[in-house]
């Protein structure tokens, strides 16, 4: 029997890496299963659509996670195509949020710099005790985020499109306008699922409403900030800086003035990457392609 492996762009428009379908290939092998591997190219952009051509691929697709915009889930039906997720859990976001408002904040990766560069002590960074925590999406992550915050002796606010004054309460946290969320917060972190409605939410007037002083976080979907207007908002330093896991493009190119602008802490898109969900995907993948072969599948998308 021959089973692919199709590694396919997480969250919509993001390539896993190569290796990732090394450990699911190792699992299938050890089962007995000659398992290769089909990618799509970097540019893919969602939804990516399947063709005639790409269903004699194979009649499984196992995807990570719970959903995968990347896939045509109507299309992959029509065509006779098992499209499966697996389990997943937010708390590696979550962590990688407050990693990179501690980074921005504490001007962390200027401090390692510093020191092994043969220095010591660089710049100010600023306390979060007493700060004002904004959260743009109060969903799952956004709510723990907002719990956090609020261990750090932090004041939480929230507005999202859907969020009500009772919502925000029910959890902790203190209902505010979208243009108040902006001009109050001294960190800023955008929580929301990437939409037409969401796309470009953060825009150049969103950002002149904020503090000089104010930290702009995003472990979301690059594209829910305008980046344009927020690489024009950090060359003339109109906030203290940004703190970012997506992007427009990913990877970043080579070449982007986010890789260089001191007042910018960039990560390659690591929220979800940690051991114990790998661990997760790895092996629901595999689960997934064995109840398929045995013609019960688990965990399909719809």
């Amino acid at each position: 029997m021959y089973v692919h492996v199709i590694v396919l762009p997480g969250g919509g428009y993001v390539q896993h890496a190569p290796h990732e379908a090394e450990p699911v290939v190792g699992r299938l092998n050890g089962l007995g299963w000659e398992a290769g591997v089909f990618r799509y190219p970097l540019n893919v952009r969602h939804p990516a659509p399947l063709t005639a051509l790409q269903a004699e691929v194979g009649r499984l697709r196992a995807t990570t996670g719970p959903g995968n915009a990347a896939i045509d889930v109507d299309t992959a039906r029509q065509l006779g195509i098992t499209v499966c997720g697996t389990g997943y859990f937010s708390y590696p976001t979550v962590e990688l949020t407050w990693g990179l408002i501690l980074s921005a904040t504490r001007l962390i990766p200027q401090q390692v710099a510093s020191v092994r560069n043969g220095g010591w002590q660089v710049g100010l960074g600023t306390s979060l005790h007493g700060a004002t925590l904004g959260v743009l999406g109060l969903g799952r992550l956004g709510t723990r985020v907002a719990e956090i915050g609020r261990v750090f002796g932090m004041e939480t606010i929230a507005w999202s499109q859907n969020l009500t004054p009772e919502d925000a309460q029910t959890k902790g946290v203190t209902y505010v306008s979208r243009d108040e969320l902006f001009a109050r917060s001294d960190v800023l972190s955008v929580h929301v699922v990437l939409s037409e409605r969401t796309r470009g939410l953060v825009g150049a007037r969103e950002l002149r409403l904020m503090k000089p002083t104010a930290i702009l976080v995003n472990t979301s979907r690059g594209p829910v900030i305008d980046e344009t207007a927020l690489l024009g908002t950090l060359r003339e330093k109109r906030i203290a800086g940004a703190a970012l896991d997506v992007f427009d493009r990913e990877p970043l190119p080579a070449d982007h003035p986010l890789r260089s602008m001191e007042n910018a802490v960039v990560t390659p898109h690591t929220g979800y990457v940690s051991r114990d969900l790998y661990e997760v995907f790895y092996r629901d993948a595999v689960e997934d392609i064995a109840a398929w072969a045995a013609g019960s599948p688990q965990r399909t998308l719809t």
